[in-house]
């Protein structure tokens, strides 16, 4: 599913237009990142939480020449998902 679909089923599901649609996601997606940039976490009961994790500097290699690399430290965004959440997954059911 694309984004373009997904505002087409949260409109569908909710009784709204696409454009509120697409303004609702825009707006969650936004506060997640505005609030992980700070540095906390969203968290959704029943759906999963949001974090970042620290990513520590390694060394890595070049597949094509072999040669070594040093990779730099970085935050990267992560997802855990809800118990609930995983449950429907796991069981197909909706």
């Amino acid at each position: 599913m694309n984004k373009a679909e997904l505002i087409d089923a949260m409109a569908k599901d909710s009784g709204i237009t696409k454009t509120q649609a697409n303004e609702a996601l825009d707006s969650f997606t936004n506060a997640v990142v505005t609030t992980l940039k700070k540095g906390d976490r969203v968290t959704l009961v029943g759906f999963g939480t949001f974090s970042v994790s620290d990513r520590s500097a390694r060394n890595g290699r070049n597949p094509q020449t072999g040669e070594v690399i040093k990779i730099k430290a970085r935050k990267v965004p992560k997802f855990k998902a809800g118990k609930e959440f995983s449950t429907k997954i796991s069981s197909g059911k909706k």
